[in-house]
């Protein structure tokens, strides 16, 4: 069978594992791979009858559930594009997205999260009773225009947002042919089997959680165990329940670790575990040990991004290898780095099937995104050593991961910039224990006794998700600058450490 479309997995998988499980849900729902089917049947029927179109965008609310699940595999069916964003999202940034999406129609995962269920309410939403869940519905919405639907794979399966560097939203479009390369790649890449439990906390509002979780487990014929949030104690009992996948950040590690900690052992509890992944941040040597002991397994890790499906590089190490590289170019991608310096950190480049079209009515972006050749244009830095893997020297970007989520200053900035006594805003980033980073924000105003770090943490309490917040503000007359007025980022934390090591005014 040709493989097209992403829902085309599902379909082999109803055909020749009907009974096997699929997913089941944190309250203890189970579905199996004909009960799923049968599931994403109703749901392409109804949106259908609702007047999505191919070409339409479908703007979900989400958080990780068997409805996001059913209804990317649903908008796959009618040649429709799914948009899954963060229901935590605040009503600024959700304005923000809905504009440029152009959605026919807005669903709402009302029924695992508290925040979809506020959006819907204040859009005046209908209930919408699912098999997979009562959900809540928005639309049709007359001036939405349908895109042109391509040939076999080329369709766009979903958008999903960054906001760039220029902190407005970005939306970065991913190909049928994109998800099933990288699904098809990380399903290979982990020997994931139908006999394995895949533990869903990152958020597949995300491309890691849905490309490596999700795509992978209907590849593989898994089972995909769904958390709408991260929770280390919910986690660990996971752990010792069959769980034999572990996708997740450093941060959650750290948490897991943790819990498991205050019970007064060292390590994990023996179980099913046997593949465990950190992304979206590179490893401290010191803190893969301690995981690696801990977990009795491997720590994997590796480099990608949105507009690369999630995966670039994967390392395949056995346990207690040192080697923090996030290895070398995964099979059929193209890794190359350009203006390498004396020390041997260039940019890195990559091109191949993991590599997006572009971004969503975005031509100028798109174009500034690629090189005459092809290459996709990372902004990050790095170095490729004499075995081929990749090490990550920087981000050119400023791109700063904060629990597994991206954070981008421009963004941050902004919000804070709306203060009327902010002159100018400076957002970084800081890694704390864990390979986790925290916000820091430097704003210059008229006065600075005149508004206070409350007062601001306040102020963006409204205009930023709670992961973008900074978790310190230092207020300031004066910033670090160069003789043409460009703030010197990096000498920011040396200048202000004082401010910094007092007491959060918050």
């Amino acid at each position: 069978m040709t493989l097209t479309r992403v829902h085309d997995l599902l379909d082999i998988q109803r055909r020749t594992r009907p009974d096997a499980p699929a997913l089941r849900d944190e309250a203890g729902s189970t579905y199996s791979y004909a009960e799923l089917a049968d599931a994403v049947e109703v749901l392409t029927t109804e949106l259908q009858a609702r007047d999505l179109r191919p070409g339409d965008r479908l703007l979900i609310l989400a958080e990780n559930c068997a409805a996001l699940v059913g209804l990317l595999m649903a908008t796959s069916r009618l040649d429709a594009v799914a948009v899954p964003v963060n229901a935590r999202m605040t009503e600024h940034e959700l304005h923000r997205i809905a504009e440029h999406a152009d959605p026919r129609l807005t669903v709402y995962l009302n029924h695992v999260s508290p925040q979809a269920g506020t959006h819907a309410e204040i859009a005046g939403a209908a209930g919408w009773d699912t098999p997979l869940g009562k959900l809540s519905i928005a639309g049709p919405h007359p001036s939405a225009t349908p895109e042109p639907v391509a040939e076999g794979a080329a369709q766009t399966a979903v958008i999903l947002y960054t906001t760039g560097s220029t902190g407005t939203p970005k939306g970065v479009m991913l190909s049928h042919a994109n998800l099933l390369f990288g699904g098809q790649t990380s399903a290979r890449m982990r020997e994931i089997t139908s006999d394995d439990l895949i533990l869903g906390v990152l958020p597949m509002t995300h491309v890691f959680g849905l490309t490596s979780m999700m795509i992978a487990s209907t590849v593989a014929g898994a089972e995909l165990w769904l958390f709408p949030r991260f929770s280390a104690p919910a986690v660990v009992e996971a752990l010792q329940s069959g769980v034999s996948v572990l996708p997740a950040v450093p941060q959650m590690h750290a948490l897991i670790m943790d819990e498991v900690s205050k019970s007064g052992r060292g390590r994990l509890p023996p179980g099913r575990l046997r593949y465990v992944s950190s992304g979206a941040a590179p490893l401290d040597p010191d803190w893969k040990r301690r995981a690696e002991a801990f977990y009795g397994v491997a720590l994997q890790n590796g480099y990608g991004l949105t507009e690369t499906t999630a995966g670039v590089t994967l390392t395949t190490n056995p346990p207690g290898v040192p080697d923090v590289s996030v290895g070398p170019a995964l099979p059929g991608v193209d890794l190359r780095l350009r203006n390498v310096g004396a020390d041997g950190v260039g940019e890195i480049q990559t091109r191949g099937p993991h590599v997006m079209p572009g971004y969503f009515r975005n031509p100028e972006a798109t174009a500034a995104a690629f090189d005459a050749e092809g290459f996709l244009c990372t902004g990050d830095l790095g170095r490729i050593d004499s075995d081929g893997n990749l090490h990550i020297a920087g981000r050119s970007r400023e791109l700063i991961i904060r629990g597994g989520f991206n954070v981008y200053p421009p963004e941050v900035e902004a919000a804070l910039n709306d203060h009327p006594r902010v002159i100018q805003t400076a957002v970084i980033g800081r890694k704390t224990e864990g390979g986790n980073e925290e916000v820091l924000a430097f704003c210059q105003t008229d006065d600075s006794a005149a508004v206070s770090e409350k007062e601001l943490l306040e102020h963006v309490a409204a205009r930023l998700s709670p992961y973008k917040r900074p978790t310190r503000i230092i207020v300031t007359t004066s910033l670090p600058t160069s003789p043409n007025g460009k703030i010197f980022k990096q000498k920011l934390v040396d200048t202000f450490q004082e401010a910094l090591d007092s007491k959060h005014e918050g």
